[in-house]
């Protein structure tokens, strides 16, 4: 008998790096539970995997409701790979005249909404004997920037979350690996970021060369996820060329 396919949980996988990672993970063998709110495009991606030949299964999810992550988490048969990629950012306002709503809705998203999912499936991640859970932070996890306080204090959390994870779960059969990208030009990020607003969320991008690309954060997970079972990537920082920091970045005139 062959073995079954590992099981990788992908949430946020609607679209940008979550749907990127769920194809490249399926690509990779595992059987992918596509996690997120928008149903009709987790079904578009479940269709297009199944035209390929990969297995996987739709979970429409809000990963900020802890019943409903509870329920999800007790109709799974087993979890061998968990990536917390759920998250987002909103708007570029300073502290001194930041809506705290958009502070909370931050902070529930990146930070509580990974610690529901991990916390709920814990348990099976530990009983597959080789498990991994991935945090998906952020540079802004790791360094502050004007007008991204409420973002950055909660990608700081996730970074947190992932560290002591680390350290609370250390000699149990369970990895714990942090990716942090930096720019990264997707479909939707900066356009959530900014309400729709289209000039705003082209300006982000504006001169700079080659951001990174859903796709290459993509791969980055798959192959931290795919090292033998010994080796842990800790954190792992992603950033295009161009972006030397979260405030120093190259833009051709």
């Amino acid at each position: 008998m062959s073995p079954r396919p590992r099981t990788a949980v992908v949430t946020g996988a609607s679209s940008g790096i979550g749907a990127a990672t769920a194809r490249r993970l399926a690509e990779a063998g595992f059987h992918v539970v596509l996690v997120a709110r928008r149903a009709d495009r987790l079904d578009a991606l479940a269709k297009d995997l199944s035209a390929a030949g990969h297995s996987s299964v739709v979970h429409v999810l809000d990963v900020t409701d802890r019943a409903a992550v509870d329920a999800f988490a007790t109709s799974l048969a087993e979890c061998d790979v968990l990536i917390n990629n759920a998250g987002g950012a909103l708007g570029l306002d300073p502290v001194a005249t930041a809506d705290p709503a958009d502070w909370r809705t931050m902070y529930e998203v990146n930070v509580i909404g990974v610690l529901n999912v991990t916390q709920a499936l814990l348990p099976a991640l530990t009983a597959s004997g080789d498990g991994t859970i991935v945090v998906i932070s952020s540079t802004a996890g790791l360094g502050t920037y004007e007008g991204g306080g409420g973002y950055v204090a909660a990608k700081h959390g996730a970074h947190a979350i992932a560290e002591t994870l680390r350290l609370e779960l250390n000699g149990q059969p369970v990895r714990i690996i942090e990716i942090a990208p930096g720019m990264v030009k997707t479909e939707e990020f900066a356009l959530t970021r900014f309400r729709g607003d289209t000039d705003r969320a082209a300006g982000v991008y504006a001169g700079v060369p080659e951001p990174l690309t859903a796709e290459d954060v993509a791969d980055t997970i798959a192959w931290t996820v795919t090292r033998p079972s010994h080796v842990n990537v800790d954190l792992l920082v992603l950033r295009p060329r161009a972006q030397a920091s979260n405030t120093k970045v190259y833009r051709e005139k």
